[in-house]
């Protein structure tokens, strides 16, 4: 890793939902299909659920812009497809650039 390492942030798609009443688990086993179509540039993935709801929120990582469109592929728009009747309303997505990232101390 050279000094150039550093001075590259990571990006964050957000997607921010919810999902029709009891539709949460669907969407989930899907979520987990799209993530594992992901190759190039994937950093890590989260999902995270409002206790007691079936509101989420989606936080993928990527090393680049680049790389998150070029992980659109058939297979991830496929499930992509099966998931969106499972929503409310379409979420609300945006990109976001990592700026600052703090672990703790081992």
């Amino acid at each position: 890793m050279d000094f150039q390492d550093f001075l590259k942030h990571k990006f964050a798609h957000i997607a921010i939902g919810e999902f029709k009443p009891g539709k949460f688990e669907a969407a989930k086993k899907l979520y987990e299909e799209a993530v594992l179509t992901y190759t190039t540039g994937f950093k890590g993935a989260y999902l995270l659920q409002e206790p007691g709801t079936d509101k989420g929120i989606s936080v993928i990582f990527w090393e680049s812009v680049e790389d998150m469109t070029a992980n659109q592929s058939d297979a991830y728009q496929s499930i992509l497809k099966k998931m969106m009747p499972l929503f409310a309303k379409p979420p609300e997505t945006v990109v976001y650039e990592l700026v600052c990232e703090l672990k703790p101390i081992e």
